[in-house]
């Protein structure tokens, strides 16, 4: 058994409430293999464990490990060729681009997440194009980057099985497309179409291959509503059920996806729908969540269900912004998701934990209405662990849970000077950068310390990297590069006039025409 004290200057624990962290003052965590066994004081802890290795941080402050609670690729989808655009021509693009080695990959983003604090990610792949054994050859290899960094992860894969381009069945677009491109874009849709059924059975397959790995945890992912058939739904969610894992569902990030759910369910809500399946619980987080209704929100409490919000996202792509007051205030669980890239195009939980801080700060006084540090905090740690299937595991710093943390340096942050009028928490979440990461713990382990990644060579990575982009592209991949540019006008031509003449009423007034 290896036990180990680990002391900072400051330890939060946990966040109490929206304007509460705990914090114990020269404070220190013994953990056993990677388990947290107590906290407390150096003299306290040694006397329980007087053999444990002390490992000293004066001028730190530790926190729990972040969780990026919405992930999807490495290489960023500007980095591989795609625009930001609006969501859905985003989308379009997307359907091609060139990928390296998934191995590679994973090992980039989680570079930039573990530099950042964030020990645990939700990766929810939904770029594993082919039949059932090339799927499950690539999320063996994400999992393995994970496995091999020491990062926990969270892995799921989207699962759909209909409507893979725009909100409408993929043959009905297709025949109203040129005959030759409608040809060819159905063979291409088809060959991208994997049943429900195998979905789940590469579930099992991974699930029963993950057994006895610490890191590594198996879950669902209904990619999205118009994505997934009412059947497909009910499918995963009994699965969900018998197999008590979470799921992760992209919904209504876009008014477009709010319009369909109206067309699809007689004008009920994508919330309602999905309330009236019966798979709304503590065990459903839904992604983006921008265009709930109040009624969508009050279902959510009441429900358990969580909701990831990402910020960045939602800007980059014109989604809107979602009201994070509102779900605060109505006392859902919420987590933050960097998706597929931050505000910075890159993986930076620090930084985007300042964007969820700032966004959604509305004209008024009352600081009440507005998100505070330690309600940021907690989305970025316990929020986020509730939405993964690693559960009450991790996201707080205490007995039994695995002993995840990063620690900042306090000097290196506020350098070269910082009142002590400002709480300690809300100094560093608003100052730090990622220079000032020391160690980043994972499992009990140093994974990440003074800039370098204790388990990977990162410049070699990089450099196979950039070998494998470096080459000329394939007559294949032209060809689908020439596809995916001669549907995307009529990607676009199908959105024309698809949304109501009546705008929907705001949340948030953040100014005024007249």
């Amino acid at each position: 058994m290896k036990r180990t004290i680990v002391t900072a200057k400051w330890v939060v624990t946990g966040i109490k409430d929206r304007h509460s962290p705990e914090i114990l003052s020269d404070g220190a965590v013994l953990s056993s293999d990677g388990v947290i066994e107590a906290v407390g004081s150096l003299s306290e802890l040694k006397r329980l464990a007087p053999e444990a290795k002390v490992e000293n941080y004066p001028n730190h402050i530790m926190l729990p490990g972040f969780v990026n609670s919405h992930h999807h690729v490495g290489l960023t989808p500007l980095q591989v060729g795609t625009p930001d655009l609006a969501l859905e021509m985003w989308l379009a693009y997307r359907s091609f681009e060139r990928r390296v080695d998934y191995y590679l990959d994973t090992l980039y983003s989680a570079f930039e997440m573990l530099a950042s604090g964030t020990t645990t990610v939700a990766h929810v792949n939904g770029w594993l194009p082919g039949d059932l054994a090339t799927a499950h050859r690539g999320s063996t290899m994400i999992l393995d980057a994970y496995r091999k960094i020491g990062m926990r992860a969270s892995f799921s894969i989207m699962a759909r099985d209909q409507n893979r381009l725009v909100y409408e069945d993929d043959e009905q677009f297709c025949a109203r497309l040129p005959s030759e491109l409608g040809r060819k874009l159905s063979e291409r849709l088809r060959s991208q179409s994997t049943p429900i059924s195998e979905s789940i059975q590469l579930f099992e397959q991974l699930t029963r291959e993950n057994e006895g790995q610490s890191l590594t945890r198996i879950q669902l992912a209904p990619a999205n509503l118009h994505w997934c058939s009412d059947d497909a739904l009910l499918a995963l969610e009994e699965k969900s059920r018998s197999a008590n894992v979470p799921m992760h569902m992209h919904l209504l990030e876009t008014i477009y996806q709010k319009e369909y759910g109206r067309r699809r369910s007689n004008g009920k809500t994508a919330v309602r729908h999905l309330y009236d399946l019966g798979i709304l619980s503590p065990r459903m987080t839904l992604g983006h969540g921008v265009w709930l209704s109040e009624e969508d929100i009050e279902i959510a409490a009441q429900t358990g269900t969580c909701i990831c919000h990402n910020c960045s996202s939602n800007f980059r792509l014109r989604s809107g912004v979602a009201p994070l007051n509102m779900f605060e205030a109505r006392g859902v669980t919420t987590a933050i998701g960097l998706d597929e890239a931050g505000i910075n195009d890159d993986r930076d939980m620090l930084q985007e934990m300042r964007l969820v801080l700032r966004a959604h700060r509305t004209p008024g006084m009352d600081e009440d209405d507005v998100p505070t540090v330690p309600q940021v905090v907690r989305m970025a740690t316990e929020g986020g662990a509730k939405t993964t299937a690693f559960g009450d595991r991790i996201g707080r710093l205490e007995k039994s849970r695995y002993f995840d943390a990063v620690l900042i340096d306090w000097n290196e942050a506020t350098f070269p000077y910082q009142d002590a009028a400002i709480p300690v928490l809300d100094a560093i979440v608003q100052r730090a950068r990622t220079n000032a990461v020391k160690a980043v713990y994972v499992d009990g382990e140093v994974v990440y310390a003074d800039g370098r990644f204790t388990r990977v060579d990162r410049d070699e990575i990089l450099r196979e990297i950039a070998e494998q982009m470096a080459r000329e592209y394939t007559p294949g991949e032209l060809a689908q590069a020439k596809l995916v540019n001669e549907t995307v006008p009529y990607v676009r031509r199908f959105y024309d006039n698809y949304l109501p003449k009546d705008p929907p009423e705001p949340f948030y007034r953040q100014s005024a025409r007249r």
